[in-house]
């Protein structure tokens, strides 16, 4: 075997073992990834009841239920996430950051049942009035309750409305 070729072969094992580790990597993290949806992504394409993802959108006013617990016992709460289209039921157990509440932004992270509702087992808020998830944001524009060109976003108590945007020929 000429020097050439035993390049070639080394560099064509070598490619072949870094394809294989890239290939066994990722197949490794595909069931660890997590993924961030709005109510209205989970009701085009319900995921598979098995799949972990973060669900998030703004939460709907009226919608927060404790449960009185036992003592010892875990609290529990329902609310309903929104992206202004659509909304998903939640169901958590566990103590709510200091910042959840009604109107307010928040990425919850479970499964989606069979029964319609998202099961979550951690919900985060949001860390202060400006900060928007990039995701979040693309849900309200492609809600329509918030177009950038129009200027800044809303304020998140207006979010919790819901109500359709005005157009400017509507008078007011």
């Amino acid at each position: 075997m000429t020097r050439k070729r035993r390049r070639l072969w080394i560099l064509l094992l070598c490619g072949l073992g870094v394809g294989s580790a890239t290939a066994l990597t990722l197949t490794a993290f595909q069931d660890n990834i997590v993924f961030f949806r709005s109510p209205s992504d989970i009701l085009a394409e319900r995921p598979a009841p098995e799949r972990s993802f973060r669900l998030g959108g703004l939460v709907e006013a009226g919608s927060v239920e404790r449960e009185q617990v036992a003592d010892g016992a875990r609290p529990s709460v329902r609310f309903r996430v929104t992206d202004g289209a659509n909304t998903i039921p939640v169901v958590y157990q566990g103590v709510l950051p200091d910042l959840f509440r009604e109107g307010q932004g928040v990425v919850t992270a479970g499964r989606y049942g069979l029964d319609g509702t998202f099961r979550a087992t951690e919900v985060l808020a949001r860390h202060d009035e400006t900060y928007m998830p990039p995701e979040v944001a693309d849900a309200l524009k492609r809600s329509g309750h918030w177009q950038p060109e129009q200027g800044a976003a809303p304020p998140a108590a207006s979010w919790n409305t819901l109500s359709p945007p005005r157009s400017p020929a509507s008078g007011s």
